[in-house]
């Protein structure tokens, strides 16, 4: 899945030593807003100190951001859980070239700008032989 927005918090850094392995790891969450007329955000994580170095993502950059969900289970709670594979910079977000593609509906026009087409439901016609059907077949 991909979002292209710009990032607007950058969250401090969690580390720790792993309880099964021994290793060391490192994850980083940061917190994109996809632009539109109702902004969505979404909170994302990079793991691994190697990734969070790789794509060293600012504060105020316009990204397309490529992640998995996945979710898991805790004391009978689930939590979706959504790690970035992939961070393409420089990406302008839709919304910000054409208006209406972040849109998932057509805006509404004014009743005077309505096009006068035939009224709907069409109007019934009789058969051949005299009776009205109300079904389209």
């Amino acid at each position: 899945m991909d979002l292209t927005g710009r990032i607007i918090a950058v969250l401090p850094a969690q580390s720790g030593v792993s309880a099964r392995t021994g290793n060391s790891w490192m994850s980083q969450d940061y917190v994109i807003e996809v632009p539109g007329q109702y902004p969505k955000r979404c909170v994302f994580r990079i793991f691994g100190e190697d990734r969070i170095k790789q794509h060293n993502v600012q504060l105020n950059e316009d990204v397309t951001v490529q992640f998995d969900i996945d979710a898991h289970e805790y004391q009978g709670r689930w939590f979706n859980d959504i790690r970035a594979f992939n961070i393409i910079r420089g990406q302008a977000a839709p919304a910000a070239a054409d208006p209406s593609a972040a849109a998932p509906f057509p805006p509404a026009q004014p009743a005077a700008a309505a096009p006068t087409a035939a009224p709907f439901p069409p109007a019934q016609e009789s058969s051949a032989d005299g009776s009205t059907d109300d079904l389209p077949f």
